[in-house]
């Protein structure tokens, strides 16, 4: 097996990166990401709920929980009005599908590597285990 500097192992990863920003999935999130950014509606809601989210941060510090009650109630309000509209759905879904996406990546990589140290030391890969412990009780 080759070897490889570790300097090349993160030119592959930013190589594979790019490969994965053009993908159908990330260019779809891109155009939902469009819609929402364009649509006041949608903007509206959402700094109202960051200003509301620095007030709960305020009043849960001074102790205010009436208040704070309140703020949260209204938080919740807005989401839900957030999140009855389509775009928004859409929006969310897909953030979930490239989540995904990223997650099986990560995990591919992660138990391909696994994998070749359990090869590279003559161990098994069904079993999990390395070579690495074979033969030592012949001291």
């Amino acid at each position: 097996m080759a070897k490889y500097t570790r300097a090349e192992v993160i030119q592959e990863a930013q190589e594979l990166a790019n490969k994965m920003a053009s993908i159908e999935e990330i260019d779809r999130f891109k155009q939902l990401e469009a819609k929402l950014n364009d649509n006041m509606k949608i903007q509206s809601s959402i700094k109202k709920i960051k200003a509301l989210q620095k007030q709960a941060v305020n009043f849960q510090a001074y102790g205010k929980t009436e208040a704070l009650k309140r703020v949260e109630a209204e938080i919740d309000r807005l989401q839900e009005e957030l999140d009855a509209i389509p775009v928004v759905q859409e929006f969310k879904e897909s953030q979930v599908v490239i989540n995904d996406i990223l997650q099986l990546v990560s995990n591919t990589i992660a138990r391909e590597i696994t994998n070749e140290v359990i090869r590279s030391t003559d161990g098994d890969v069904l079993s999990g285990e390395t070579g690495s412990g074979k033969g030592n009780s012949h001291c």
